[in-house]
């Protein structure tokens, strides 16, 4: 019987309400409305999907009341220009024009900031999903499978091209430093010094 009352109480607004769902694609215009709180002072949002959008996770704010009568967006909106109040003396009821990364909760609440009497709203924006999952998700696992066997090769032509350089380094130093025989002036041959290769020396 309890839990059937605190149902009830819920589902009246006495003590915020049970979520909202909206759905929508790129360009459309959804209304967000903040249900079961009755003097809305504070829109905040926690994004689905931060990464595609630049932020980290958990909830940042989108809108103010600054004042009566003085619907303030705050400053590091990531909606700026796309979200405004329907309300010009609240912001009880907000429009949003969607756009790719929107997707996420809407917290609304009341005076007081008491998160067991706010109000949410969870959007989904078709196409998120593929959109903007992350990229560790879908290809972190094959990445490495593609990278290895290229630093294989790359690794096994890096040294055969060193074992080349050093053979051909030591012809060209005995090519250099080795010189012919040379006759004395009685006809005979006489051996000339030979100076090892720089290796040796």
């Amino acid at each position: 019987m309890v839990p059937a009352l605190q149902l009830l109480l819920l589902l009246s607004g006495t003590g915020g309400n049970l979520g909202v769902f909206l759905e929508g694609r790129p360009g459309d215009r959804v209304n967000i409305s903040c249900t079961g709180v009755s003097h809305a002072t504070r829109w905040a949002w926690a994004p689905s999907f931060p990464a595609c959008v630049g932020l980290l996770r958990g909830r940042r704010p989108v809108f103010w009341a600054s004042a009566p009568g003085n619907p303030t967006p705050a400053s590091t909106s990531p909606f700026t220009g796309r979200l405004r109040a329907l309300d010009p003396n609240g912001i009880q009821q907000l429009e949003l024009l969607l756009a790719r990364g929107d997707s996420g909760t809407f917290f609304c609440t009341g005076i007081g900031g008491r998160r067991d009497n706010e109000s949410r709203t969870s959007l989904k924006v078709l196409g998120d999903l593929a959109a903007c999952r992350t990229p560790s998700s879908t290809s972190g696992s094959s990445y490495p499978v593609f990278l290895y066997p290229l630093l294989g090769v790359g690794l096994a032509l890096g040294l055969a091209g060193l074992g080349i350089a050093w053979r051909l380094r030591q012809a060209f130093s005995m090519l250099i430093w080795t010189t012919f025989p040379s006759e004395t002036q009685d006809g005979c041959a006489r051996p000339s010094p030979r100076m090892p290769p720089l290796s040796m020396q």
